[in-house]
């Protein structure tokens, strides 16, 4: 099957190490490639290589996990051990290091509170947190859990998981009415982002972003303010903040909803 990606770029002089250049190279097509994977052929053209150098490296990375070959169509495809290479990178534990420079980037672009929170569970972990200049007491702390129905952190997440109703009940627990987490899930997911208002602590609001990978929030993002402040003119602010600020501090596979990076808004969720 031929791929209708651009050919990558081909080895060169420039690379310290032609046979690892070629190995990565063939893993950067591949992933490109899905699950139909490529030719042997294919890969080579794309790749400006020849074949039985390329199939030597292509057996290289077999041996270790990194390369699969359907049997059926002789196509090469990434293999299981890319995939716990990308997912250990990934994991929950790694984010805080990963996203630290983007919550320090929105704290400083939109002059709030800015926390990083992961679901475990049916609870949100807050994994880090970046306070502003100016000082505002919440009752927040990284490794503290709250409900994820009743954070805006946990609604952004939720917003963009696969949930049927069944789940969505057990998330919204005693915390609230099933029917209304439904429905804030639903704005949510339609404006890219999610808010409470005073559900936590009185005086406080919050609005958040999740933060996507292959359409599956990782994690999220929000901009804790005393609600005072929290108004549509606001959250409008809050939002274009997110989109100017915290893209070119994601690591690479991890990004926004199209919602924040286009721009758009809505009525506060």
């Amino acid at each position: 099957m031929t791929s209708t990606h651009e050919p990558a770029p081909t080895t060169g002089s420039g690379s310290p190490m032609n046979s690892v250049d070629k190995a990565l190279l063939a893993l950067q097509d591949l992933s490109r490639a899905g699950r139909a994977g490529l030719s042997l052929s294919t890969l080579a053209t794309h790749l400006g290589l020849n074949k039985t150098s390329l199939h030597r490296t292509l057996a290289a990375l077999r041996h270790r996990g990194f390369v699969d070959q359907d049997p059926e169509t002789g196509n090469y495809v990434l293999g299981a051990a890319a995939a716990a290479l990308s997912s250990a990178f990934f994991a929950d534990e790694n984010l805080p290091g990963l996203l630290h420079t983007a919550v320090v980037a929105l704290s400083r672009e939109a002059d709030e509170l800015v926390h990083l929170g992961v679901l475990s569970g049916a609870e949100m972990l807050y994994v880090d947190k970046v306070e502003p200049a100016r000082s505002l007491r919440v009752w927040s702390a990284v490794g503290r859990r709250q409900p994820a129905a009743t954070t805006a952190l946990g609604r952004a997440v939720l917003s963009h998981r696969d949930l049927d109703r069944v789940s969505v009940d057990l998330y919204a627990g005693t915390q609230m009415p099933t029917e209304r987490l439904l429905d804030v899930l639903a704005t949510a997911r339609t404006h890219g982002y999610a808010t409470e208002d005073q559900e936590n602590e009185q005086g406080i609001s919050c609005l958040a972003v999740p933060l996507l990978r292959d359409g599956v929030p990782v994690a999220a993002m929000s901009i804790t303010a005393p609600s005072e402040r929290m108004t549509p003119a606001r959250h409008r602010e809050l939002v274009a903040a997110f989109a100017h600020a915290v893209p070119a501090h994601l690591p690479a596979g991890i990004y926004l909803p199209d919602a924040i990076v286009a721009g758009r808004d809505a009525p506060s969720p």
